[in-house]
């Protein structure tokens, strides 16, 4: 009777994620939900995955995800250090990956006196990050007390985790996972749209850090030298009333939309010709990504840190620096005066963002999660 071979054992690394304690569902929340819900697909002899709410995120998906969620919401600051002890201390968790350094911290001082081990997940600039008395009290702790302690150090850039280094004499190990790209039903974007107007689209959250007042007072300029010009920003936020003002007092009505496309920006993508990001900061940038998925060429400010780790072929974008409006309307106005040469390109930028879609990206990550395990 033949014997069956037998597979070696595999122990299966359980792995808890902590969602921000935010309100919107969207960057990293849509980052952490769609790499989990991927790596619990394939990996799911490898990797038993968890991930922490907190908080009542708005548009969160309603389908039941692939991993397991566990929802403890948080009403203050003791309680939520409670609920991360408790659900960390739950399981034994081989890793526990939590976005940015503020909530790392705040995480591991909940669980003082437990074997865990932790790994944080950059996705911002930790440079502009010390804004307040609180982030400059959890920086320091990171830096002199809990950064031994950290596994690994996740980056969305690897500029960023350069940055990281430097900034906190880090010698821990660093892994670039890059964020997941979703897919649309993109028949025909990136193509002519058949008019003599220039749209360009904007995505993103309303305020200081993405830019939009350097975007409006930007094109405010472009309208004096191409009036077939059109532009969409597309988000959400408390900035909504100020940008409603500015575009008022720039005389910009008849030719600037804001809109509103919570879940999908496809209606505004499909529907404009070139991508315009006036980041102030970025730690990668789905929404330039998601713009390059649909053919468009892309501008953007060469802000720390993603642009420039994507836009690197001038048939992808061009980079602006931050503090140059004449940079950023001479921009602009090269894509209006050569359009139908850059939409040639449509295909190529939809080739290129495909290496960052979910299916290859959430392979870097099953492996920097195992790195970190046993590091």
């Amino acid at each position: 009777m033949p014997v069956s071979e037998e597979k070696p054992f595999r122990k299966t690394l359980k792995i808890l994620y902590v969602q921000p304690g935010t309100n919107a569902f969207a960057g990293i929340e849509r980052v952490v939900d769609t790499i989990c819900s991927d790596l619990a697909e394939k990996y799911a002899d490898d990797f038993e995955i968890d991930v922490l709410y907190t908080s009542v995120h708005r548009n969160r998906p309603p389908e039941t995800p692939k991993y397991t969620a566990i929802d403890r919401v948080a009403s203050s600051k003791i309680e939520l250090m409670r609920i991360l002890r408790n659900v960390i201390s739950s399981k034994d968790y081989s890793l526990v990956v939590v976005p940015q350094i503020e909530p790392t911290v705040i995480c591991m001082v909940s669980c003082i006196g437990m074997r865990r081990k932790f790994a944080v997940h950059l996705h911002g600039n930790p440079r502009l990050e010390r804004t307040h008395i609180k982030a400059k009290l959890l920086f320091l702790l990171m830096k002199t007390v809990f950064l031994p302690r950290v596994a690994s150090v996740f980056g969305t850039s690897p500029r960023q985790l350069e940055a990281f280094r430097n900034m906190f004499k880090s010698r821990r190990p660093q892994y670039w996972v890059p964020n997941p790209v979703r897919k649309f039903e993109i028949a025909g974007a990136g193509a002519p749209r058949g008019n003599d107007r220039v749209t360009f689209v904007n995505v993103g959250r309303f305020s200081f850090q993405k830019g939009q007042d350097i975007l409006l007072a930007a094109f405010a300029e472009l309208r004096k030298v191409r009036s077939n010009v059109e532009l969409k920003i597309v988000g959400y936020g408390e900035g909504e009333a100020v940008l409603r003002r500015e575009i008022a007092r720039l005389g910009l009505q008849d030719a600037v939309s804001l809109e509103h496309h919570p879940d999908n920006p496809q209606p505004a993508l499909m529907a404009s010709d070139v991508y315009v990001s006036t980041s102030r900061w970025e730690g990668w940038s789905l929404a330039i990504c998601e713009a390059l998925r649909f053919g468009l060429p892309v501008i953007s400010t060469d802000c720390e840190f993603g642009p420039s780790d994507i836009l690197v072929d001038s048939r992808l974008g061009r980079l602006v620096p931050v503090d140059s409006r004449e940079g950023l309307v001479r921009a602009m106005i090269y894509y209006c005066d050569h359009l139908a040469v850059e939409q040639a390109h449509a295909g190529f930028r939809q080739e290129f963002i495909d290496c960052y879609s979910a299916e290859r990206v959430v392979d870097v990550h099953a492996k920097a999660l195992r790195n970190a395990v046993n590091a």
